[in-house]
């Protein structure tokens, strides 16, 4: 499943509306994954989202 380990982040459907002659046309919805990555994180190998890979990076430098 796509979502992430640490925070549980995971796919959202969203639609686009188009402007069409003054009315908003709801149009083809699609479904949109969060941006995952592998990470070590505590010695194990997990996917987690690039906030929450952002996140590890500014612990680890303070």
């Amino acid at each position: 499943m796509r979502k992430c380990a640490r925070c549980g982040k995971g796919s959202i459907i969203r639609g686009k509306r188009k402007l069409l002659r003054g009315h908003y046309n709801p149009t083809s919805q699609s479904r949109k994954y969060p941006n995952l990555q592998w990470a070590n994180v505590d010695g194990k190998r997990l996917k987690i989202c690039t906030n929450c890979l952002k996140g590890l990076h500014r612990k680890r430098k303070t």
